[in-house]
């Protein structure tokens, strides 16, 4: 019953979005990927917002759902059928009715299983698709064949492209650079290739007046100029993708490239995405807690390596700090869980002091890291997010810079709750502080 219910309100919700596209005629972003969607949609949203009426998708809106629900203007409903009903009548409203609607929609869309981006894209017509990384071992891979089943579904978005939109491409990811050849549009690509549109050609961590690491800068050539760039409060290549995406979409329809990227300096990430928190105990925290996968956990433990090297090499006289990789299960792996979690082992004993792991899964980050030579001294496991929690508190001391990080299922976001100085803004601060998630288990 529970599931014929979402199937009528699926189908209810997606004839309407269309309907109001058809009325409104909005330019519309999509973007996919398996890893950096949701910052890649902040980055390209900060950009459009400073010039147009825009919309994006809230918080992760990238299912058969989300799609709809974003166009709408409506949130989701979890449990509440009368949520839903009143969804149904916002949304017979809007098209009935003229309403002030966006010129633009950055729209999120993800896959789960085999046929999900073909429900989506055989209604979304796109004035932009932006792909952003695949990487060797993707999350949802367990539901597809192979990874190449996976890459054929999400490129089924380009299909949705208009005869002027543009594809754009993250350079550096061969899979992604691969799917130049399913499009006639003209494609723009981005990265650390040279042979890049958009090249980032350097890029350092950035410290403050307290020599603490405080955000990332880098240099984007384009259009034969180079351009500095200084995100603020954040951390890691998934950052620096994002606005090299948004920058690469404002180079496609000849943006203002310095007001661009004037709108990255600081814009607004969503919690839970390698965004450095205060900690308790004078600690810091990377709070990295929203979703993990075996290329993001890489990719962050490598940012708490290159951290520990400028932080010693700037500022020789400060007291060693530990660096700390809390690391919960990555879900969805199938077969490749195992291989994936004691590869992540490998990687973290190079780029960290401690590990704690979390999980069942997180089992083989511990074989990994043993193997690779860690001292069995500096290797803490728990079963959950809660033991692990209660156990930080009492083992952090000062200086020490943690790491958080793990699929949305471990709820890693409860140990950054219980660490973070600022306790009063903590609905703010952390992902998953819904009430609908904090219910859960």
């Amino acid at each position: 019953m529970k599931n014929l219910f979402k199937k009528i309100i699926i189908f209810i919700l997606t004839t309407e979005a269309k309907l109001v596209l058809w009325k409104y005629k909005p330019k519309i972003v999509a973007i996919t990927g398996s890893v950096g969607k949701t910052s890649t949609k902040d980055a390209v949203y900060a950009v459009i917002s400073k010039i147009s009426y825009a919309r994006k998708s809230e918080k992760s809106f990238n299912s058969e759902i989300g799609v709809p629900l974003t166009i709408l203007g409506c949130r989701n409903g979890w449990s509440n059928p009368f949520i839903w009903f009143e969804n149904i009548f916002l949304g017979l409203w809007l098209f009935i009715w003229p309403h002030k609607y966006p010129n633009w929609l950055i729209l999120e869309v993800g896959i789960d299983k085999p046929g999900d981006m073909q429900a989506t894209a055989s209604w979304l017509k796109t004035h932009a698709v932006i792909i952003t990384a695949i990487g060797e071992v993707p999350v949802h891979v367990e539901f597809f064949d192979s990874v190449k089943n996976l890459v054929e579904e999400k490129s089924q978005l380009i299909k949705t492209l208009n005869k002027d939109g543009f594809l754009i491409l993250n350079a550096d990811d061969k899979l992604v650079l691969e799917l130049k050849t399913k499009s006639k549009n003209r494609t723009i690509t981005y990265g650390f290739n040279p042979e890049a549109d958009v090249i980032c050609s350097c890029n350092n961590i950035s410290y403050g007046k307290l020599n603490e690491p405080d955000g990332i800068n880098f240099k984007v050539d384009v259009d034969g100029k180079s351009l500095p760039v200084n995100l603020e409060k954040v951390f890691g290549k998934n950052h620096l993708y994002a606005a090299l995406s948004a920058l690469a979409f404002a180079f496609s329809f000849k943006l203002n490239m310095l007001n661009a990227i004037d709108a990255l300096r600081n814009y607004d990430i969503p919690p839970g995405r390698m965004k450095l928190l205060k900690g308790i105990n004078k600690t810091l925290i990377i709070d990295d807690t929203y979703n993990s996968s075996p290329a993001a956990c890489e990719a962050a433990l490598k940012i708490l390596g290159e951290i520990k090297s400028q932080l010693n090499a700037t500022v020789p006289t400060k007291p060693e700090a530990r660096k700390i990789a809390v690391l919960g299960d990555m879900l969805e792996l199938g077969k490749h869980t195992k291989e994936a979690h004691k590869n992540i082992g490998f990687i973290a004993k190079e780029n960290s002091d401690i590990i704690i792991t979390v999980g069942p899964r997180a089992q083989s980050i511990k074989e990994g890291a043993i193997e690779a030579g860690i001292d069995l001294k500096n290797i803490f496991e728990f079963s959950n997010s809660i033991e692990a929690k209660e156990f930080l508190k009492k083992f952090i001391k000062k200086n020490d810079l943690i790491l958080i990080k793990g699929s949305q299922g471990m709820r890693m976001e409860r140990i950054v709750g219980e660490l973070i100085l600022d306790q009063e803004n903590k609905k703010k601060l952390i992902v998953r502080q819904e009430i609908e998630w904090l219910a859960k288990e």
